[in-house]
């Protein structure tokens, strides 16, 4: 790489359609209520990191199989180690629901006056696109990408159609295809080191990197996420805590708006977000699986588990269910994802956003299903 520096869901309507839920980590630190966050729980605060920002790390490690599918030990860990040398994690930014970090983040302009500690003057590429200069190159976004090297990298990691270096998610997203080129394995020490000094060739800001990411390591070693296709839907379904709840919201490609309007009256036509199915729907397309848009309809997928069986024969990834008759199928109004210890990632209903719930904050629990 190129641097610059060499140091509750839709109610059941009856009437008019079985339409339920209609229709991207923030994690431990932004868990709600007070209900801890088991099986899939990172402290956000413990790692020193804006739950956002968090939010972005999980979300660039999960998608890295679509992008680069030989690749192998791709985390949170590793994106966070990058991100913290780079920007301190976007420290003094704001960032939104959606990722965009304001104002943006610039390095120093490449012209060869040595600031930044680079004296090889760098012309602009990109018409100062996205580093504001039109003559001179600036390192963009909290990943500090060449904008050259964006372009050839970029991914659009919050799925809105816009591959933008200034976004938290994109970028993200495109310092892990960075990092794992042809497909490294990231499992092994000496292939992360090479990764860490393509991005920047420096043995000590190699060595300053995996610092970060062997403490970030130990904070979430335990417990640890599902390995495979359920530890991704997992990542994706938490990589959307805090988007906000819209009615018939959220489709294969991450959140959307909605259709007028729930028993509440809520237009999600206003909202820009997720119900309960389509965060599941969500999620589960990030593992190349397809589901039902509707909650009745989910259940209908994979295998069935009982809510005779109890919550204790729930896995992690497993879809939940919540129904007026939790024997019947047809009356589901509700579904979430399991992810251990009693807890589910959940787009409870209007007004609340997506975030980490006990299985017994709804009472009519209808069982699970098992598609992974």
């Amino acid at each position: 790489m190129k641097r610059w520096k060499k140091t509750g869901c839709l109610t059941l309507l009856l009437l008019v359609a079985a339409v339920c839920c209609t229709g991207p980590v923030l994690l431990a630190a932004a868990r709600s209520q007070n209900a801890p966050a088991a099986g899939a729980g990172i402290d956000a605060a413990a790692a020193g990191i804006p739950p956002r920002m968090l939010a972005a790390y999980l979300t660039g490690a999960s998608q890295i199989n679509a992008h680069v599918p030989d690749c192998r030990g791709m985390r949170w860990q590793i994106l966070a180690g990058i991100a913290r040398v780079e920007s301190d994690h976007a420290l003094g930014r704001t960032v939104s629901a959606g990722g965009d970090i304001t104002p943006p983040i610039t390095g120093p302009r490449l012209d060869g006056s040595g600031a930044g500690g680079n004296t090889t003057a760098v012309r602009d590429t990109d018409n100062g696109q996205w580093d504001g200069d039109s003559a001179y190159e600036r390192a963009v976004g909290p990943f500090q990408f060449l904008p050259e090297t964006f372009r050839a990298y970029g991914k659009d990691g919050n799925r809105d159609g816009v591959a933008n270096p200034h976004n938290a998610d994109d970028a993200a997203a495109s310092a892990a295809v960075y990092l794992c080129g042809k497909g490294r394995d990231l499992t092994g020490r000496e292939q992360l080191r090479a990764a860490i000094h393509t991005y920047n060739r420096s043995r000590a800001y190699v060595d300053d990197v995996l610092w970060g990411i062997d403490r970030y390591d130990a904070l979430g070693a335990s417990p640890q996420m599902p390995a495979g296709s359920a530890g991704a839907v997992i990542q994706a379904a938490l990589a959307q805590q805090g988007i906000p709840y819209s009615w018939g919201g959220g489709n294969a490609r991450g959140r959307s708006t909605g259709i007028c309007c729930s028993p509440g009256g809520q237009d999600g036509r206003t909202v820009n977000g997720f119900d309960c199915s389509g965060l599941t729907l969500y999620a589960y397309a990030q593992a190349g699986i397809n589901l039902p848009r509707t909650a009745a309809a989910q259940a209908g997928a994979g295998r069935r588990i009982p809510a005779s069986a109890g919550i204790g024969a729930l896995l992690p990834g497993d879809l939940v269910f919540y129904g007026y008759s939790p024997a019947n199928d047809s009356t589901i109004h509700h579904v979430g994802l399991y992810l251990g210890d009693g807890q589910m990632i959940n787009a409870p209903r209007p007004g609340k956003p997506v975030r980490i719930d006990p299985v017994t904050a709804l009472p009519d629990y209808a069982g699970g299903a098992r598609l992974l």
